[in-house]
């Protein structure tokens, strides 16, 4: 069973910066690889919402709202996802997740557990 070890959210200013990650523990390397790296959000009263994507070949997407302050990297080494997030706003308050789903393997589609991020003065 696939977990994830998930650290880096809390409470930040506007205007600063948090870097999220996502460690897939009990995950072989060969099956983390060729994943693709997804990031959700869900603020309180909301949808979930799609915000970054990081394919295994480096190409990435981002959300409108994120576009320019967020980046999404893999360390494949360390079998771990990020996202870096700068210039934050408010309106980031949410719960991030980390998802990772297999291009092939469709058994392979794994979400953390969520990471509260509040941005606030």
């Amino acid at each position: 069973q696939v977990q994830f070890v998930e650290s880096g959210g809390g409470l930040v200013q506007p205007g600063g910066s948090l870097r999220l990650s996502c460690k897939a523990s009990r995950m072989i390397t060969s099956t983390f690889n060729p994943c693709y790296v997804y990031w959700y959000r869900q603020a309180p009263g909301k949808e979930r919402e799609f915000i970054a994507r990081r394919n295994n070949t480096g190409n990435t997407d981002y959300a409108d709202s994120v576009k320019g302050r967020f980046t999404v990297s893999r360390d494949n080494t360390r079998k771990t996802v990020y996202l870096q997030m700068n210039s934050l706003k408010p309106e980031d308050t949410a719960v991030y997740y980390c998802n990772l789903i297999h291009p092939s393997l469709h058994s392979v589609n794994y979400w953390g557990q969520g990471i509260q991020v509040t941005v606030s003065s």
